[in-house]
């Protein structure tokens, strides 16, 4: 979706199917990644008002680490899902290029 893209289908995205594609996920999955998410945005935040407190700085550098260990996990956990559903469910419909998607998007999240 583009920056300006606010709705399910604003037919203003440079790529038309970005507003098109949704994941059904099981409500235990979905209500435990907005659980994590939710710890994690407590994280950040608490980060922040270490920075605000001129905390120490291998202080702050360990929660970091820790924040960025949580939203890895939560990564993981999304892309196990969707190795096992979209992408499956995908190519037995015969649309290979999510191969190369789900490449592109690894090789984002290595770096």
């Amino acid at each position: 979706m583009n920056d300006d893209c606010k709705a399910a289908d604003c037919g203003s995205c440079k790529d038309e199917a970005c507003c098109h594609r949704t994941t059904s996920r099981p409500e235990k999955m979905k209500s435990s990644l907005i659980s994590r998410l939710n710890r994690i945005e407590g994280q950040v935040r608490g980060i922040k008002g270490m920075i605000e407190k001129d905390a120490y700085c291998d202080d702050v550098l360990n929660q970091i680490a820790s924040a960025q260990a949580a939203m890895n996990s939560v990564s993981k956990l999304l892309l196990e899902s969707h190795m096992k559903s979209c992408l499956i469910n995908r190519i037995q419909a015969g649309e290979m290029e999510v191969v190369d998607e789900l490449l592109k998007t690894i090789e984002k999240m290595m770096k």
